[in-house]
């Protein structure tokens, strides 16, 4: 009973060569039990088993990575199959001199959405990745959302460099070169290899539009007419100095602060926007089906992203501010809460963005995902309707391949049930005691210093949502 059988599928789907002969061994024996140990013919101990799995005292992820080690040992699952991170810093040890050698080599400056990429790559976000997408790795993001080299792996964005032609003339022809941020050599690119950026084409497949008005496509054919790849380095940790950096943690941190919690189980909530008691409702709601399934300390995730946005998003200080009150509030439970930031720049790609929100959770050692009403989506930018269908996200995610350790949990819809005077999950046999408060009227109500229903927001947190409105109109 080490897997549940959701689990067990879901690492065996589309992630290894040999899934199908395992499915179909696992199948025999469940319903075929003719001459098999321990169902229908007597146990005997083996004398020297390669693997004893102590199940009363590792948990089942630590008995899966017990099980993934020896696989990879023997070279039955390739070694990026366990998402083991890749951090790209630079070892202490080296690091003077990594240093010196940037200060010698020709310097790319790069956008605050390029370092926001860098931090990305270099904390493991992007495992197995070794810097910026190199041509192979690009055109097998861009037309499979997957790396399938050693293994399938779900990458379903690209993270590229762009540069101009004249960067590419002087910069062509190198084997190293220092990318630079506001003047200061932040990183190495090893190697580099440039090939030809096609934005439209990239657009088409990335967001399945090129409407020029979605705020990161406008970027996308602003930018340069060549990306460029390579091994990178990474020579310090990123900072931003906005009072927040203590909340970026990395997968590794995170992965060791889920272990000092002694969580058996990880649900992840990714955000972008202010919360709600209908976000706390699914979130409760996940942690008692977990509960009732069997784990004893599941622990939340309260993942908002925390690089690029666009205009009219609340700004990621406020959020974060927003989010700090429902700790304080009690709405959710500190002991078993990790607020924390994803660094990826928000690119409003709909379900193809979803998957990568997804699979950086994995990295980080999630196995729960929740996945909301139209993820990463946002109005056409000319009809004003969802430029996606809004339950797509969520069936994706259900099938999308290479997300090996981690099972998808779906949105119920949450409406304000005015009866109730509380966020309740829709039941259509009494629609008429629902009222659906959209992102558009909750954000008019705090504009114009209204307070909502009770129950659809903690008091502290619709009070920090106001102040930040208010903020607006004195700017």
């Amino acid at each position: 009973h080490l897997f549940k059988k959701s689990t067990l599928n879901r690492l065996l789907q589309g992630a290894f060569p040999f899934a199908a002969a395992l499915t179909v061994h696992i199948v025999i024996i469940l319903f075929v039990p003719t001459g098999f140990t321990g169902i229908d013919s007597e146990y005997e101990k083996p004398e020297a088993p390669e693997l004893v799995l102590k199940t009363d005292s590792c948990s089942v992820n630590e008995c899966i990575q017990q099980l993934l080690d020896l696989l990879q040992e023997r070279d039955i699952v390739p070694v990026d199959a366990s998402y083991e991170v890749k951090e790209l810093y630079v070892p202490e040890n080296k690091l003077d001199l990594a240093k010196a050698d940037a200060e010698t080599l020709p310097a790319l400056e790069i956008t605050k959405i390029d370092l926001q990429w860098v931090q990305v790559l270099a904390e493991g976000w992007a495992t197995p990745l070794n810097g910026f997408m190199r041509e192979r790795e690009y055109l097998q993001c861009l037309h499979f959302d997957c790396l399938l080299d050693g293994g399938v792996i779900n990458m379903s964005v690209p993270v590229v460099l762009p540069v101009s032609t004249t960067d590419k003339e002087r910069l062509d022809g190198c084997t190293a070169l220092a990318l630079a941020y506001e003047g200061k050599r932040v990183a190495i690119l090893r190697n580099p290899e440039f090939y030809e950026h096609r934005q439209e084409e990239r657009c088409a497949r990335q967001w399945g539009t090129t409407c020029k008005d979605h705020p990161y496509i406008k970027m996308v054919m602003a930018s340069g007419d060549w990306l460029v790849g390579g091994d990178l380095q990474v020579l310090d940790h990123i900072r931003w100095n906005d009072g927040l950096d203590s909340y970026r943690l990395t997968p590794t941190e995170l992965r060791q602060k889920f272990k000092d919690m002694n969580a058996d189980a990880v649900f992840a909530f990714q955000l972008r926007n202010p919360v709600h008691n209908g976000h706390v409702l699914l979130m409760q709601d996940t942690q008692r089906r977990l509960v009732e399934r069997g784990y004893r300390r599941p622990v939340l995730l309260l993942h908002p992203l925390g690089g690029w946005t666009k205009d009219d998003d609340v700004p990621l200080a406020w959020r974060m501010r927003q989010h700090a009150a429902l700790l304080e509030d009690g709405v959710l439970d500190p002991k078993s809460t990790i607020v924390a930031i994803f660094p990826s720049p928000m690119m409003y790609a709909g379900p193809t963005e979803v998957q990568w929100h997804c699979r950086a959770r994995m990295v980080a050692g999630a196995n729960f995902y929740i996945v909301g009403r139209d993820p990463a989506g946002m109005p056409h930018p000319s009809t004003g309707k969802d430029l996606y269908e809004p339950t797509h996200g969520a069936k994706v995610l259900t099938m999308a391949p290479g997300l090996i350790s981690l099972e998808i949990v779906p949105f119920k819809v949450a409406a304000y049930n005015k009866v109730k005077t509380s966020m309740d999950f829709y039941d259509s046999k009494k629609h008429e005691d629902y009222d659906f408060i959209s992102g558009t009227r909750m954000r008019r109500m705090a504009r114009e210093g209204q307070n909502p229903p009770e129950g659809f927001m903690a008091p502290k947190a619709w009070a920090v949502l106001k102040e930040y409105y208010k903020s607006l109109e004195k700017a």
